[in-house]
């Protein structure tokens, strides 16, 4: 107080705001996106403003984002569906992060061109199972055997295995919906001899001090030991313990999808099958075959968990007819 001749009492400092890119991540937190989806997010913002020579997005909108989206498809020859991915990652943080939503119809879209899925004919599917081993192969059993995706299947948690139900619950699987699938009784034996195993490598880990897995934030909370018990465990954990991305806690995660894909590139080149499969090409020939033995198609579209029937409609074109199960006229002569 100067008119009192005592010192003035310096302010204290203000913090900082937040970086844009902590607050794209941020974002995503409150909303519960994957880390993947943050990760991928925060990576296109980061691209986004380099390009425009380190601009900040508030200076900028539908013309600089068209300019960007528009580099992506010429110069760098992305696919449409990474093209959309910017698009969505930009139109996140415009709008859920500057609080200034484009105009979408400024903006350019990309249309994904409709492909064909690959399928594999049953005698292709049982020659690729039979190049893979131990858990990769175990694991190809259960996306062919019950048509879930990939990464449905690494974030399994031993509570969602039902084996007196011949059932499989999949949780927050695409579009954040819950559904259940079939357990196919020829994986029984096989996938409880790999949970015992399982089991005993948490036991492992429980003596060593960790053996704590990963659990959405609010469940962490309410049932703070659930992380330590067996039936949270993942079905397929990481070969080793590692560091949680977002908190640094050590714990034990589900395998990679790099590890199971590398594995079907090569049993695919082995069993010397010219098609581009993939680990997903095991869910397309699941869908397939049901259909070709005369599944009801609404069946189906509940066990694939897709949200329309005209989705699971794709598989009626790739059935093991051939051109459509049209006999070809030279055929005839």
């Amino acid at each position: 107080n100067v008119t009192s001749g005592e010192p003035a009492v310096p302010a204290p400092p203000q913090p900082h705001p937040p970086k844009l890119l902590d607050r794209v991540r941020a974002a995503c937190r409150v909303r519960h996106y994957s880390i993947r989806t943050e990760d991928a997010y925060a990576a296109w913002a980061e691209r986004f403003i380099r390009f425009h020579g380190i601009r900040h997005p508030n200076a900028m909108a539908e013309p600089e984002v068209n300019a960007f989206l528009t580099h992506l498809a010429v110069e760098r020859r992305v696919s449409a569906s990474t093209q959309t991915q910017a698009l969505c990652a930009l139109l996140f943080l415009y709008g859920a992060v500057l609080g200034r939503p484009l105009d979408e119809l400024k903006v350019i879209r990309a249309h994904r061109p409709k492909r064909l899925p690959v399928v594999l004919t049953r005698d292709e599917v049982r020659a690729v199972l039979g190049e893979l081993e131990g858990t990769d192969q175990l694991l190809g059993r259960l996306l062919y055997g019950t048509g879930m995706r990939l990464l449905e299947a690494l974030r399994l948690r031993v509570k969602d295995v039902d084996f007196g139900l011949n059932q499989i619950t999949i949780r927050e699987g695409k579009g954040d919906k819950d559904r259940v699938t079939v357990l196919p009784r020829s994986v029984r034996t096989a996938l409880q001899e790999h949970l015992a195993g399982v089991q005993e490598l948490h036991g492992s880990d429980l003596a060593a001090g960790c053996g704590g897995v990963y659990l959405p934030a609010a469940l962490a909370a309410k049932f703070p030991n659930a992380a330590r018990e067996w039936g949270w465990q993942y079905v397929f954990p990481a070969s080793r313990v590692s560091g949680d991305p977002r908190s640094g806690a050590r714990r034990r995660h589900h395998l990679h999808e790099s590890a199971i894909s590398r594995a079907m590139t090569a049993a695919v080149r082995a069993a010397r099958i010219a098609k581009h499969a993939t680990a997903h090409t095991l869910r397309h020939s699941f869908a397939t075959h049901l259909i070709e033995a005369g599944t009801d198609i609404r069946t189906v579209q509940e066990l694939l968990g897709h949200e329309s029937v005209e989705t699971t409609m794709i598989y009626t074109h790739v059935l093991n007819r051939g051109g459509r199960g049209v006999t070809s006229p030279l055929d005839q002569m």
